[in-house]
């Protein structure tokens, strides 16, 4: 889909229409086609680049003057509301009078961006454009980051501030450390999502404002500046997020360790105690003709009595011990 977005009387207004106006200051390419890709290039005299050309990481591709026009790529996070966030290549491609912008999936900020150049006049040329679409950038990373570091004191508070003396079912605690576990891992996989963002955008930010072009007004410069210190104080906040993570991480699979440790314990402790009745029916099992206790008229008694103390002395030592 293209849609061109133009400030005509001050007013930025929308174009769905392969007719490219005069005051144009901003084409969105969302999923284009062959058809709408050629228009673009024909009339902006500019190369669409493809999504395979946009995902490659290394800094010469995605960061690239050519003719007075800059290429830019990044990754961005879309579906992120959602239990399936993947990661999506978005292009830009800025020029003194127009950007471009190449994606393959649609995001809310664009929408949002649209919104807000429309109701701020300083906004309404391809610089404009571009600086409002990092800020977002940058405000929607920090919201994620916000939300994930409230996840995941929650269940910091959930795992280490839980009552102690509160026993529960071993398979409902292990059910509740496998949901801990999975909620941790899917922290972090977001959180390796953001470091990708940050990443990209913490390279742009600096890469624009480098560069000797003289339509990139004072105004804008210390917007994208702010932009760039955002994203080193985002990095910073996501570095403790991750290394909270991995502490959450080693302290799920220690209680599951414990868990597990208390399994065997019951375990030996159970084959342990069962070993001496064992042995004690198996001496009154044996078939010899001449067994004082045979003939004891409380012979009976006396062979359950010796098994069952042969049973509670393990019992009471293990208990003196310490062992349960």
């Amino acid at each position: 889909m293209l849609t061109i977005y133009r400030n005509s009387n001050g007013l930025l207004e929308t174009s769905q229409s392969l007719d490219l106006p005069a005051d144009v200051i901003w084409i969105d390419l969302l999923n284009a086609t062959d058809r709408e890709k050629a228009f673009v290039e024909s009339h902006a005299g500019v190369l669409v680049p493809s999504v395979e050309s946009l995902g490659e990481i290394e800094s010469s591709s995605r960061l690239v003057v050519k003719d007075g026009t800059i290429y830019l790529s990044a990754p961005i996070v879309a579906q992120g509301d959602t239990t399936d966030p993947f990661l999506s290549p978005v292009g830009f491609i800025l020029s003194a009078k127009l950007l471009i912008t190449v994606r393959f999936v649609d995001l809310a900020i664009f929408q949002t961006v649209a919104d807000r150049v429309a109701s701020d006049k300083t906004l309404r040329n391809s610089t404009g454009v571009f600086t409002a679409l990092m800020e977002a950038l940058v405000d929607r990373g920090a919201d994620v980051l916000e939300r994930l570091g409230s996840e995941l004191d929650q269940i910091s508070r959930a795992i280490f501030r839980g009552d102690p003396r509160m026993v529960r079912h071993s398979v409902q605690s292990n059910e509740a450390l496998r949901q801990t576990l999975t909620a941790v891992g899917r922290i972090g996989d977001r959180l390796s999502q953001a470091r990708d963002v940050f990443l990209g955008v913490g390279r742009i930010a600096p890469f624009v404002l480098g560069l000797p072009h003289d339509w990139i007004v004072p105004a804008f410069e210390s917007r994208l500046t702010s932009v760039s210190k955002d994203i080193a104080s985002l990095n910073d906040y996501e570095a403790h997020l991750y290394t909270k993570v991995q502490f959450l991480l080693d302290a799920v699979l220690g209680f599951i360790t414990i868990e597990q440790n208390d399994l065997f314990k019951v375990l030996t402790i159970v084959s342990v105690v069962g070993i001496p009745p064992t042995l004690m029916a198996g001496v009154y099992g044996m078939n010899f003709r001449f067994m004082p206790e045979l003939s004891w008229p409380w012979g009976y008694p006396f062979g359950l009595a010796i098994i069952a103390l042969s049973a509670l002395v393990p019992l009471i030592w293990f208990k003196w011990r310490g062992w349960f």
